[in-house]
């Protein structure tokens, strides 16, 4: 008998990714569909269940052949029913009993988790993380979202907000972060919180700089921009990022002198500017823990890139395996 499968979804604002996946975390098949929000995001899960049907007659497999499907997702998650609510780039204002629709339409276990996590679950697994059972993953991209596993269990918190890193304060008198919060991460090292840093430090910076001329002159400028012009030497771009990795430094700290993970990973679109990032990251991490943390904990960045979603909702589906 030819052993079972499980199926990963990594649901997206724009995209919904899929993958086949072996109970040993190998993906042997994936696929993706757009993300169809309107009328309050009501074709999502009959287009998903429609997608998944579809792959199975087209690779002639059965629902017996599958363990479960697992699926990350944006919004508030409620584990235990299968439901998911407020999750605003869907659409969904209202409660989606997700669960209990995938199950009729697919004949296959399915559980669900906020999608953070889930791409924390799929480092630790098969990436960075080396399967260790205490991981954190930091993702930087427009926003700052984490997931956090400690000796082998995936942390949700009482109301579920358990690895929110994004909202650590890094600046108890900085910038004001939309969750109504002052200083928080996601606000100086998200992509749009280091154009937002390097805004701030422009107004007093007087020496020659290609960034600054740029900022002077009203241009448009990404984070991407800002890292390769401090690849280049440009000394003002150079200073933003020292400071964004101050504030990363500083939250790694934390989370390293709290909870002695074996890595903290960082991904996410920000993470693409790879080592010079991580080990300007590392350095001021270095600063702000106590010897043996710092002697334990590693800072690396993540290896699995948009597979990580994927590989880590399969991964939630592991628990249906008798």
């Amino acid at each position: 008998m030819e052993e079972k499968k499980i199926i990963g979804i990594d649901l997206g604002g724009t995209t919904v990714k899929f993958a086949i996946v072996t109970l040993e975390g190998e993906i042997q098949q994936k696929w993706s569909i757009e993300t169809n929000i309107l009328d309050e995001g009501s074709h999502i899960v009959p287009e998903i269940i429609e997608s998944i049907n579809h792959r199975l007659n087209l690779y002639e497999l059965k629902a017996d052949d599958f363990v479960g499907i697992g699926m990350g997702t944006p919004g508030s998650v409620d584990r235990e029913n299968g439901t998911v609510i407020g999750a605003y780039n869907l659409n969904w204002k209202t409660l989606q009993p997700v669960r209990e629709q995938i199950e009729a339409g697919t004949g296959i276990q399915f559980t669900l988790d906020n999608d953070a996590n889930v791409a924390a679950l799929g480092e630790r697994w098969k990436g960075a993380g080396e399967n260790n059972p205490d991981v954190i993953l930091m993702t930087l991209g427009t926003g700052v979202g984490g997931g956090i596993i400690a000796e082998g269990n995936l942390l949700h918190g009482v109301a579920g907000c358990a690895g929110e890193i994004g909202h650590v304060t890094v600046d108890p008198h900085g910038f004001e972060c939309t969750c109504g919060k002052v200083g928080c991460l996601e606000t100086v090292a998200s992509a749009t919180g280091v154009v937002r840093v390097a805004r701030q430090l422009s107004e007093e910076y007087a020496g020659d700089s290609e960034l600054k001329r740029r900022l002077d002159d009203g241009q448009d400028i990404s984070s991407k921009d800002v890292f390769v012009l401090a690849e280049q030497d440009d000394p003002f771009a150079l200073m933003v990022v020292d400071k964004v990795c101050f504030y990363l430094g500083l939250a790694c700290g934390n989370l390293g002198n709290t909870l002695n993970p074996s890595s903290i990973v960082l991904g996410g679109g920000v993470s693409a500017a790879g080592e010079f990032l991580r080990s300007r990251v590392e350095n001021y991490f270095n600063e702000y823990t106590f010897p043996q943390v710092r002697e334990s904990t590693q800072i690396k960045l993540a290896q699995l890139g948009n597979d990580a979603g994927v590989i880590g909702a399969a991964s939630l589906a592991l628990q249906f395996v008798k």
